[in-house]
């Protein structure tokens, strides 16, 4: 057992150092942060602001300390990356295990003592360091930008930020380990890691405030995990501003508006979403891919096993 577990610690180490030393891996996994943060520089802040103002508008509220406002945006932004970013990021920091197959170097691995179990084990707890580290080193970089502009999230918020980041990192582990376990070319890493960049943010959500779709499509959302991976992050960074802007004198209707429009609650079927409901979805969806990959790895071994 001793033995077994130092090769997995072994392997879990080779697979973080060969993903760091691939910049170029390393530059395409920051594609999607990097992307949001220049849209947001460039046009998503005074669209989140003019939209702020507008309910502020329409509850009679002048807004005094712009700093509030400055930092609601901010803080939407962020979460729209962290919770992106977890999954994108996994995708492509898996890619570690797609060159070894295509260097036939998982090959090599499988003609030594080590089990075939341990070497998926050690591809997926190395995924997940790897995406944890990325995603803590964003939330590092936002969390300095929100106290430069206006910092009004609560330390128990803080806290909860941190789980949710490790909870959408899970999610996203998982799915690429699952959907990454068919995959063994360049080429069809590279169509995986474009789709989900582009696709992912706006089917959960994160690109596009749920409130401003169709309801139907809005209702068809709100059935998939991804959406309330971002909905946790969302509103543990939304709420302590809300609830800034309540003290300054807005009222509960606009307070209720902003969590609203801005995704900071959930709705489906017009039925409100809460947020333990949330995490036991996003959990409940890591327990199914956790199977799926389990029992992927297993009936793969077997095969090996039998040729």
């Amino acid at each position: 057992m001793k033995s077994e577990f130092k090769k997995f610690c072994a392997l879990v180490s080779r697979n973080i150092k060969c993903y760091f030393k691939d910049k170029f891996l390393f530059f395409v996994s920051l594609i999607t942060p990097m992307i949001l943060l220049v849209l947001f520089a460039t046009f998503l802040r005074s669209v989140y602001l003019s939209s702020f103002d507008s309910i502020f508008r329409l509850c009679g509220f002048v807004l005094k300390d712009r700093r509030v406002e400055e930092g609601l945006a901010g803080a939407w932004l962020l979460s729209s990356i962290l919770s992106v970013s977890s999954v994108t990021v996994a995708v492509c920091s898996n890619a570690v295990m797609i060159n070894d197959k295509i260097e036939n170097s998982l090959n090599d691995f499988l003609v030594t003592p080590v089990k075939g179990a341990t070497l998926s084990l050690s591809y997926f707890v190395a995924n997940f360091i790897v995406t944890t580290i990325i995603m803590l080193v964003v939330l590092l970089i936002g969390f300095i930008y929100l106290a430069a502009v206006g910092w009004y999230i609560p330390a128990v918020n803080v806290a909860l930020i941190f789980a949710d980041i490790l909870c959408c990192v899970l999610f996203g582990t998982l799915l690429a380990g699952v959907f990454e376990s068919f995959i063994s070319t360049q080429g069809g890493l590279s169509a995986l890691s474009t789709l989900v960049s582009s696709l992912y943010g706006f089917i959960c959500g994160a690109y596009m405030p749920l409130s401003q779709f169709a309801e139907g499509v809005r209702n068809f959302l709100c059935c998939l995990p991804g959406t309330y991976s971002v909905g946790i992050v969302r509103n543990h960074f939304m709420s302590g501003y809300v609830e800034k802007l309540g003290e300054l004198g807005l009222n509960e209707y606009g307070m209720k508006a902003l969590m609203d429009g801005f995704d900071g609650n959930l709705y489906c079927g017009g039925t409100q979403v809460p947020v333990w409901a949330m995490y036991t979805i996003v959990l409940g969806t890591c327990a199914v891919l956790l199977a799926a990959y389990v029992a992927i790895v297993l009936i793969k071994n077997r095969k090996k096993r039998s040729v």
